[in-house]
């Protein structure tokens, strides 16, 4: 039995209608960009169900009648049921794996007579379901290894099996599930590291090739060895509490370093004294964990090889395992390579669609390079560049906007949950939506590697919008009943 506290007398009084309403004006405008992005001068009608536009009002209508059937629903339902929920979409992933429908290499479709649904968007609210569930049971710590161990299990079990079907980009968001671990008390350092292999892996590329003066050394290799012994630095400071000794590494590897910047002249490697400190510095933060029998010592030294490790796996993964394609879009997007016909066509198209829209655009349906279908993927991956012909700055920027009110509103939403499982599941959502507008804007703009994944609520698909409504509108339900007590 449910009763209400204080004025409460329905369940809609409690729905945050600020949202639903920043919901319906993103559906608004990523029809009209839908249009803009897929109308033809042979088909004019763009309601008609033979365009893609006149489909996106179905989707979108039945998106809106599936948003408020989760609003009439129980919330405990999502609660009871989301290891249930998980368990039936991992099979639907594990049999999608063996689909024989194949669409441009991606197994990640199922074919139902007209209907064509992708159980890699439904996967992303089950998966989160099943987080917020075992988190929020008791006794759980994020602290202690084989809850985090068992929480990971969950994340990479869905993006496994959708690897599997050769749709990387989709499994790449569930790295998302990560903003809310470090909301719901990851340690920081974590999400540091994570932040660090990223600057690696771009600086050791980028400038792999690039040597110092004469000499055979590598300024990538160089800067990669040079940030290590810094960073470690940084950590004995704010994780070892010493800065002190903080200090001391941080000159010591400078102060070397540059003594050792004459034998360029020679010429000499002096990455072999970088990797000689590398040692030294593991071995001195191992001996220092031993005397003052502190683990963070280890754990730094862990770091540094960790390091190491991935900075010259890297080299070896991207040159040696990755296939020519993948690599050739790692290679474009840090500016190693112009291939302006072959990955980075839609990149450099998309850049040209954006920039001739000026600051208030060509206006609805008038866009050129949407017209003439000079980018490919314009009303699926790269809708934004419609948005950016045909509104302009103006109307990229308000677009934007919407986002970020919508990812503002989420925060508060989560941060005023009662109970834990609302909060994780909150979270989850954010970290998804802010995943895929920031990757998707970003691979438009050639900010982000092109990775094929859509833009929330802009896309065109049933599969996508669905799967980002029901995402929502799940916890837009689980926020209506914070405020019910129930006996």
């Amino acid at each position: 039995m449910a009763t209400h506290s204080g004025k409460q007398t329905s369940i809609f009084r409690s729905i945050d209608w600020w949202t639903i309403l920043i919901y319906i004006a993103l559906l608004t405008f990523g029809w009209i960009s839908v249009c803009g992005a897929s109308y033809s001068y042979e088909t004019t009608n763009i309601f008609s169900l033979d365009t893609r536009s006149g489909m996106q009002i179905i989707w979108i209508g039945t998106s809106v009648v599936l948003g408020f059937t989760i609003l009439m629903s129980d919330d405990r339902f999502y609660d009871t049921f989301a290891y249930i929920i998980y368990g039936l979409l991992l099979l639907l992933l594990f049999f999608t794996i063996f689909n024989t429908h194949t669409i441009k290499g991606s197994r990640s479709w199922l074919v139902i007579g007209p209907l064509r649904l992708q159980p890699a968007e439904f996967a992303k609210f089950a998966t989160s379901l099943a987080l917020a569930k075992f988190m929020s049971t008791y006794g759980y710590n994020i602290h202690q290894w084989k809850h985090f161990a068992a929480t990971l299990a969950i994340i990479f079990l869905p993006m496994i099996f959708i690897v599997f079907q050769r749709e990387t980009g989709s499994a790449l968001v569930y790295f998302a599930f990560f903003l809310m671990f470090y909301r719901e008390g990851m340690p920081g350092s974590i999400l540091f590291t994570g932040v660090a292999m990223v600057i690696y892996f771009v600086v050791g590329i980028r400038y792999a090739e690039v040597y110092m003066a004469d000499s055979p050394t590598s300024i990538g290799k160089f800067a990669v060895l040079l940030m290590i012994q810094l960073f470690a630095a940084g950590m004995v400071w704010v994780y070892g509490n010493n800065k002190q000794l903080a200090w001391r590494i941080g000159l010591y590897s400078l102060g070397i370093t540059l003594l050792s910047l004459p034998l360029l002249k020679i010429p000499f490697d002096i990455v072999y004294i970088q990797l000689v400190m590398i040692v030294g510095l593991t071995g001195f933060l191992l001996y220092e964990g031993l005397s003052s029998r502190l683990r963070n010592y280890y754990f730094i030294a862990l770091f540094v090889i960790g390091s190491v490790s991935f900075s010259y796996g890297a080299d070896i993964i991207l040159n040696n395992m990755m296939e020519p394609h993948q690599r050739t879009r790692i290679n474009v997007l840090l500016g190693l390579e112009e291939d302006l016909r072959g990955a980075g066509y839609n990149v450099h198209q998309s850049e040209i669609a954006i920039g001739s829209g000026g600051l208030e655009g060509k206006g609805f349906l008038n866009g050129t390079q949407t017209k003439l279908k000079f980018v490919p993927e314009q009303d699926t991956d790269f809708i934004f560049c419609t948005v950016g012909e045909e509104e302009g700055f103006l109307g990229s920027a308000g677009v934007l906007l919407l986002f970020l009110a919508l990812i503002l509103r989420l925060i508060h939403l989560s941060e005023r949950q009662p109970f834990r499982f609302g909060r994780v599941y909150g979270y989850c959502v954010l970290s998804i939506f802010l995943f895929h507008v920031f990757i998707n804007v970003g691979m438009v703009l050639g900010l982000t590697p092109v990775i094929g994944i859509p833009l929330p609520f802009f896309s065109y698909g049933g599969s996508s919008l669905w799967g980002f409504t029901i995402l929502l509108f799940i916890f837009l339900r689980i926020d209506a009943s914070r405020n019910l007590l129930r006996s």
